[in-house]
């Protein structure tokens, strides 16, 4: 006796039925089970950098400055000081961000910030840090407040997902005490909060890490707020 599932699949090739269509919401499902972010359609993606100025951020011009269209902090030729942050003025708290970034010179070490705050009186920030850098690419830390790192990827996964000496693509994701970071659409971090009084809001900053001479590029910043 033949399948009735046979029988509309062979109905589907001859083009006698039409063929059945994976819903918004399955899509979504899918994507949730594979630990791949997920949106609402109606959430909108903005430009948090428009190529060509510093509007919407605040920090030390000299020593970040705009080049080709990227932000790019430090510089090659002398040593960095200490940590320098480029931060946004607009504050968030639940949100998905995806930018590039390229690192250079030895031992050049950086950071996107997230739900972050100016230390008063001093050059740090302090929150959480997507980091970048050898022996930190892909990790979550927690600048200037526990100062460890919270979350880290296996090396064999970042070492596969990595491009050295190119640009590279991240992803970071917060909603409620849960953060994601993806480097090349490679997830990196799953984290979840279990400290209820550590803020879930805050401001996003590009850090150049003090030490060696290097730069950070970072360029193609995207940002959408996540829907309750």
């Amino acid at each position: 006796m033949l399948d009735p599932r046979h029988v509309i699949a062979f109905a589907c090739v001859l083009g006698l039925l039409p063929l059945p269509l994976l819903s918004t919401s399955d899509a979504q499902q899918s994507d949730a089970d594979a630990g791949n972010p997920v949106a609402s359609e109606t959430e909108d993606w903005s430009t948090l950098f428009d190529g060509k100025t510093f509007e919407g951020w605040e920090g030390d011009e000299s020593v970040f400055r705009i080049e080709d269209q990227a932000i790019v902090g430090g510089q090659l030729k002398q040593k960095i000081p200490h940590n320098y942050f480029l931060a946004t003025r607009k504050r968030y708290s639940d949100f998905e961000l995806t930018l590039e970034f390229r690192l250079t010179g030895e031992r050049t070490n950086a950071g996107v910030q997230i739900r972050s705050e100016r230390i008063p009186d001093h050059h740090e920030m302090i929150g959480y840090q997507a980091d970048l850098g050898a022996g930190y690419w892909g990790c979550l830390y927690d600048e200037s407040r526990r100062r460890t790192v919270l979350a880290r990827p296996e090396p064999k996964v970042i070492d596969e997902a990595l491009r050295p000496n190119s640009w590279n693509h991240y992803r970071i994701r917060c909603e409620g005490p849960r953060i994601q970071l993806w480097v090349n659409d490679v997830q990196t971090v799953d984290y979840v909060e279990e400290d209820d009084t550590i803020s879930r809001d805050g401001h996003i900053a590009l850090q150049i890490h003090g030490g060696p001479p290097g730069e950070a590029r970072y360029r193609k910043l995207k940002i959408r707020t996540l829907s309750d």
